[in-house]
């Protein structure tokens, strides 16, 4: 059985869980999130517990097992506590501020380049204009931004300089060989 798939989600306290055969909705402090699953999943909410069962151990409903208990269980914890990816700036005068809600970027283009949050989205600027975190309760949602942002001004190996997520390792390479 999936080690993921089998175990069971804890619903706390403040969120209230609807089933409908495969369609779950979770609504929390946060905001609120609904999914449709394969219908061979079987979702029963049990006194503030939620399980996902599989009819059977062939291949596609073992790797749905663990995908839809894993989705599930990101749906309530993006209701509660919510989530955040952390970028950092890097580079001479390039700096990230906020406009009311929108996210504007100075990062070596001629003109600053203007993000504006999609719904359940929002940007927090701060250490003097270098760190954008990116908060919201839907994690894929909260990644895609991110990443949409990194794609602007990538991390080059020489210097360093762009955009790039607070945990990134960076491969840097040497310059030129100068001349002897």
């Amino acid at each position: 059985m999936s080690r993921i798939g089998r175990l069971p989600v804890d619903v706390p306290q403040g969120v209230d869980v609807k089933i409908k055969g495969t369609y779950v909705n979770v609504k929390g402090p946060k905001g609120q999130m609904e999914h449709t699953f394969p219908a061979s999943m079987k979702i029963t909410l049990d006194t503030g517990v939620i399980t996902v069962e599989r009819p059977s151990d062939e291949g596609t409903h073992r790797a749905m097992h663990g995908m839809t208990r894993a989705i599930i269980n990101n749906m309530v914890v993006g209701v509660t506590d919510g989530f955040e990816k952390i970028l950092e700036i890097n580079g001479v005068g390039y700096r990230g501020e906020l406009n009311g809600k929108n996210l504007i970027l100075n990062v070596g283009y001629s003109h600053p380049i203007e993000i504006e949050p999609p719904e359940g989205i929002e940007f927090v600027v701060e250490d003097r204009n270098r760190v954008v975190r990116v908060k919201g309760y839907d994690k894929a949602k909260v990644g895609q931004v991110a990443a949409d942002i990194r794609k602007i001004r990538p991390p080059e190996p020489y210097k360093g300089k762009g955009i790039k997520y607070q945990d990134e390792r960076i491969r840097r390479k040497a310059g030129k060989a100068g001349k002897v």
